[in-house]
């Protein structure tokens, strides 16, 4: 049976190592702070990584981190704290090491950073494409625990937020309530701005809140989640105050369907186009095929969203222990929608999910 990811920070620079060998690159530089933190454990907002083909790895940042990073990084790290232009430091650095072919992760380096590296003397940089993210995409345990705990605040504050949803209520009041009840609930911060639409607000699938009040026999559509050890959870409910429009109501039971569908199907494997069509088949079976214009999901973690990918064209294999988001849905213009979603670990026998907020039928309020 596959295992998890490890734990180690140390055996995940490891791995990486192997990567750098196949490309034929003597380094990576890591600019990413998601990959940064899952490399070093360093929490801060602004430092670099070169992981070398043999230890010691060398860390720059400069001297705001200094304490933090004696708190935070093992000794195995050779650190360099920068007095000035900490991204020179980096280069000058890998010169001195004798480091001759540099990758770098082309999606995360600034045009002006470029052209910086460009401008000085110092090793060849060589474009590289996810080598961290796919590193990231299959979880420890000790990630799926942080996930979990965060979909427990969030269902919890989904609990306590019901009794707010009253006529009268603003969207941005009560995603602002919302906020509230995640950090109560012990939640480092919101995982993203959270999401409240109301009536035919609904159809938006990433309305910002408002001031649209709420009426009755309308849909309330919250989309929020949690932090919890940098690991986010992310969930959405759909609800309604008092009986809402028939057609609405008939689609929130396809959806639900859709949505077991693809818990039921899902499992080590599949590619994110597979996975996708689990829940895509049947609401297009439903005769609302159109109206689902989104993926089917993403991995969460470090980030919100991050690999593998769950959608129409995506060819990324879901691994055993990844952690990914099932959330169909159907959206109407000028009517609403209706959107359920949960995260899931994708274990050897299939999905195990992490949110347990009420699904199967539309909560009335």
């Amino acid at each position: 049976m596959p295992s998890p990811a490890p734990n180690s920070i140390t055996v995940r620079r490891d791995r990486l190592r192997g990567t750098l060998l196949e490309a034929g690159a003597d380094a990576l530089l890591v600019t990413a702070l998601p990959n940064i933190r899952y490399l070093t454990g360093f929490t801060g907002s602004a430092a670099f990584l070169v992981v070398r083909g043999a230890p010691p790895d060398l860390f720059v940042t400069d001297g705001r981190y200094r304490t933090q990073v004696e708190q935070e990084l093992g000794a195995d790290l050779e650190v360099v704290i920068a007095r000035e232009k900490p991204f020179s430091a980096v280069r000058e650095a890998a010169r001195e090491r004798g480091i001759a072919r540099l990758a770098f992760e082309r999606a995360h380096l600034s045009v002006a950073a470029w052209e910086e590296w460009r401008a000085g003397s110092g090793p060849e940089p060589v474009g590289s494409d996810g080598w961290v993210e796919a590193l990231r995409a299959v979880k420890a345990p000790d990630e799926i625990a942080a996930i979990e705990r965060a979909a427990g605040i969030a269902d919890g504050a989904f609990g306590e937020i019901l009794a707010r949803v009253r006529p009268g209520i603003e969207e941005r009041a009560l995603a602002l309530e919302l906020d509230r009840l995640l950090v109560e609930g012990g939640a480092e911060r919101p995982a993203f701005e959270t999401i409240a639409a109301f009536g035919e607000r609904t159809a938006l699938p990433h309305a910002r809140p408002g001031r649209r009040a709420l009426a009755r026999g309308e849909l309330v559509l919250l989309d929020f989640g949690a932090v919890v050890d940098g690991y986010h959870s992310d969930m959405t409910r759909t609800v309604s105050l008092g009986t809402p429009p028939e057609e609405l109501a008939g689609v929130y039971r396809i959806v639900v369907e859709a949505q077991a569908a693809a818990f039921e199907g899902i499992r080590p494997g599949l590619t994110g186009r597979e996975a996708d069509a689990l829940a895509r088949d049947v609401i297009t079976a439903r005769g609302y095929g159109e109206r689902f214009d989104h993926s089917l999901g993403h991995g969460i973690g470090l980030e919100v969203h991050e690999r593998p990918r769950v959608s129409r064209v995506s060819e990324d294999l879901l691994e055993p222990y990844a952690v990914v988001t099932v959330e169909p849905g159907v959206y109407i213009p000028g009517t609403g929608g209706v959107r359920v979603e949960d995260d899931v670990v994708v274990g050897p026998q299939g999905a195990r999910i992490l949110t347990a907020a009420p699904r199967d039928t539309l909560i009335t309020l």
